[in-house]
Parts: C-alpha cells; sequence; structure tokens
C-alpha cells in the first residue's frame, strides 16, 4: 500500500514531467515549481521532516574540502548534484568566451576549406567534429555553432542543410556516449556514481566510437546523392567567394589565448582522476580563466549563461529527490529486480531499451537523473554490478536520444537553428532519418554489454 507522501511525490513529479514534454513554457519553471512543492507539501507538510530537506539540498557538501579536491575519495551524491551543475555553469562560460574569440566558427570553416568545400565531404568531416567535440564539451553547444555554420555553407554552395544537421545531432549524442564530460547525461551519472573520465572512455567509448563509424557509413549511404548534386547559383555559375577562416578571428590573441584554455581544460578534465581535482573545481577553473582572458567583456559573458538550464537542474533534482527519499525509487528498482530475477544478462537489456525508448520520447536528462538511484538500489539489493548498470543506463539514455526531435537537448537546439534559419525539421522527416540508425546503434550495445560484463 503507497504511503500518501509517495503518491503526492510521484503525482508532482509526474505533473511536472509532463509540463517539461509538452515544451509550452521553458522546462526551468515546471521543474522548479515541482521542486517547490515537493519541498513544502511532501517533506515538510506530509513527512514533517526538515532533515529531508537539508539532504535533498545538500548545501553542506560546498563548504567540504573534499568537494572540491577529493583524491581517490568518491563524493557521495544524494539530491542536488552540485558538481554537475557547477561543471556545466563554468564549462558554459569558457564556451561563450570561445565562441566570443570565434573558436568554433574558424574550426568549422578551417575543416570546410580543408574539403574543398564539398557538402558530402562537409556532412563526413562535420559529423566526425561533431562527435569529437562532444567527448569534451556540452553537446548543445556544439550544435549551437555547428548547425549554425551548416546553415551559413548550406546557402552558399546550395545543398539543403537538414540531412547534415540531422547527421550532426545523432554524431553530437553518440560521441557524447563516449565520456563522462559529453552528454549531460553522463556528466550526472559520472558525478553521482564516482566515475572518472577515463572510466566512461574505456567502457562506453569503444561501442561509442563503433556506432559512430556504422553511423557516418549509414548518413554517407542515404545522402550522399542528395548532397552530390551540382552545387550552383540559380544563373548556373560557381559561388564566387567563399568564407575563409581567417574571418572568423576577429581578436587574434585573444583567439590564441582561448584555444590554449580550452586545451588546458581538456587535460585537467582527462586526467581529473590523477589530480585529485573535482569536476565542479575544474568547471570553476575554467571559468576563471575565461573570465580573466576576456577581461573587459567578462560581465557580458556571464549575462550570456544558460541559467534557466542550470535552474531546472536544481529543480529536476529536488523533485528526483522526492522520489528518493520517500520510498518510490527503491520499489521501481524492486519491480526490476524481479521481472529480472536478478539476472544481469536480463537487467541489461531492460535498463538499455527501457532508457532508450524512454530518452526517445522525454529529454534524456530527466530520465537519467531519475534513474540513478534506481540502478544504485538494484546493485544493492540484487549484488549485481553498478558500473555495468552505470554504463548501460549511459548508452541507453544517450543514443536513444537520437530517435526524435525531443529525445536530447542537442536535438531540440539543433532543430530550432534550422527552423529558426528557414529549414524546419518536421518529426516526420527527423525520424526518417534517425530512428532506424538509433535502434541498430543500440541493439549493437546491447550485444557490446551482454558479451563484455555478461
Amino acid at each position: 500500500m503507497l504511503e500518501l507522501s509517495q503518491i503526492l511525490a510521484m503525482v508532482i513529479f509526474a505533473v511536472m514531467f509532463i509540463a517539461i514534454v509538452s515544451g509550452k513554457i521553458h522546462r526551468y519553471i515546471p521543474a522548479l515549481i515541482g521542486a517547490a512543492l515537493v519541498i513544502v507539501i511532501v517533506f515538510l507538510g506530509v513527512m514533517k521532516s526538515t532533515e529531508a530537506v537539508v539532504s535533498v539540498l545538500n548545501l553542506g557538501q560546498l563548504g567540504e574540502f573534499k568537494f572540491w579536491v577529493p583524491g581517490a575519495e568518491h563524493i557521495e551524491s544524494r539530491g542536488v548534484n552540485w558538481q554537475t551543475i557547477i561543471f556545466i555553469g563554468g564549462m558554459m562560460i569558457m564556451v561563450e568566451g570561445m565562441a566570443e574569440a570565434g573558436f568554433f566558427r574558424w574550426v568549422c570553416l578551417f575543416i570546410a576549406r580543408l574539403v574543398n568545400y564539398k557538402a558530402v565531404l562537409i556532412l563526413v568531416t562535420f559529423m566526425l567534429l561533431s562527435g569529437f567535440l562532444s567527448m569534451f564539451i556540452d553537446s548543445i553547444t556544439v550544435l549551437l555553432f555547428l548547425s549554425t555554420v551548416t546553415i551559413e555553407l548550406a546557402r552558399l554552395l546550395k545543398f539543403d542543410p537538414v540531412p547534415v544537421i540531422v547527421a550532426e545531432i545523432f554524431a553530437a549524442n553518440v560521441g557524447g556516449s563516449a565520456t563522462m564530460s559529453g552528454d549531460p547525461p553522463n556528466i550526472i551519472i559520472g558525478t553521482a556514481l564516482g566515475y572518472t573520465f577515463t572510466d566512461f572512455a574505456v567502457n562506453t567509448g569503444i561501442i561509442a566510437w563503433i556506432g559512430m563509424i556504422v553511423t557516418l557509413a549509414y548518413f554517407w549511404f542515404i545522402f550522399r546523392k542528395i548532397l552530390s548534386q551540382p552545387q550552383q547559383d540559380s544563373d548556373g555559375s560557381l559561388p564566387n567567394h567563399y568564407p575563409q577562416p581567417s574571418e572568423a578571428i576577429v581578436n587574434r590573441p585573444l583567439f590564441m589565448l582561448n584555444t590554449a584554455i580550452f586545451f588546458v581544460v581538456v587535460v585537467l578534465i582527462v586526467t581529473h582522476a590523477e589530480t585529485g581535482l573535482s569536476m565542479a573545481l575544474i568547471g570553476v577553473i575554467a571559468a576563471l580563466m575565461a573570465l580573466v582572458a576576456s577581461t573587459k567583456r567578462a560581465l557580458h559573458i556571464i549575462q550570456r549563461i544558460d541559467w534557466r538550464t542550470l535552474l531546472f537542474f536544481i529543480g529536476l533534482f529536488i523533485s528526483v529527490g522526492g522520489l528518493e527519499e520517500t520510498g518510490v525509487l527503491k520499489m521501481i528498482a524492486d519491480y526490476i529486480g524481479e521481472v529480472s530475477g536478478g539476472s544481469i544478462v536480463l537487467v541489461i537489456p531492460i535498463i538499455l531499451w527501457l532508457s532508450a525508448f524512454a530518452s526517445a520520447i522525454v529529454d534524456n536528462i530527466p530520465f537519467a537523473a531519475t534513474m540513478i538511484p534506481v540502478i544504485k538500489e538494484l546493485s544493492l539489493t540484487h549484488g549485481l554490478s553498478l558500473p555495468t548498470l552505470a554504463w548501460t543506463l549511459a548508452l541507453g539514455t544517450d543514443i536513444g536520444g537520437n530517435a526524435t526531435p525531443i529525445g536530447a537537448s542537442a536535438n531540440v537546439v539543433g532543430t530550432a537553428i534550422a527552423e529558426k534559419e528557414g529549414y524546419p525539421i518536421s518529426w516526420g522527416r527527423y525520424l526518417k532519418y534517425a530512428f532506424l540508425p538509433m535502434i541498430a546503434v543500440v541493439a549493437m550495445c546491447w550485444v557490446y554489454l551482454i558479451v563484455r560484463y555478461a
């Protein structure tokens, strides 16, 4: 029999989830309202527990030295995952500085010139660029600049940018699944469970890049004829000017400085297990270096941060904390354990395909945050390997999010920019291009996980 606190926590979470999926208002608003209702109604009203509020808000962690420099110790995460929020916020500041310096546009134009502005080769190289950069910076950011430059080149070279943008979205999510600092679900999983960049790279990275190669071949095969049409103006002439990489650089010293900052931060992320620095501290270091480099533009960069996304994360973690504190997520874990009989061979496909299809319907960020306590409970009560469950959840949410235009934040950003620039991507067209390869790559992950871990 469900308790009142459990029923209320589930109702609040369900209504919040529906409001987020509807997309009628920005997702941070229902997330914060849901968080407030959980604290006031569930924790203080029904449970009469200030301890639950303190536990979920988790503010005490911020004053602990081991939160910033944990060494080899695991930072226990419960409720609001401040490691994720601070790291993403810091990376947002760094990326804004890099964008203002012209770094991302320069990279895109450099590669386009390298392949002689051929549309088919732009498809291939931009997919690889999308997948590679998404291993280190948020896939949302990757799609922000990559889709914009793709449309600029498409107008110049007279090709349809939609197939290329869909392929870039897919590559960003697949590439992001390879590391801890790629897709937001991986950042949440890694910081919550204490896994490092290397842990992800050697476990999810292998199948992610096998999937990337298969995906690249698939998109090249179905789009090569569309993109191989003569690239001519309406009067039959070829474009008389191609954008040059140097045009993206407004301030060369600032460009060089931001490029150096990017490489320093990548080294810190890759080596954080060896240095003992937390992801939160790395985010702070990245932000401080970017702000110092920007000098007079620092305030402008801070104002350009997507604060709404950070507020969304806070509200989401509190709402999920309501399900955890009331025992709802333990019930879900127990049910999965009973259905599977505690067999890892059965649990892997349940979590993988559940994650994939759920992430196709709703944003994979809230789903990943909800499932972390579930897999922790599964591991605790049924003796299943927590790392195996973590890799399964990461691959399912990251790659499953490719299936629809709303499955991942990168999808929403890429399709929104295309629509804003006059190239709307319908659900039907998106599904036509992305659903089949999503199924294929998830199936490959299933085989990989069973063979390697079961």
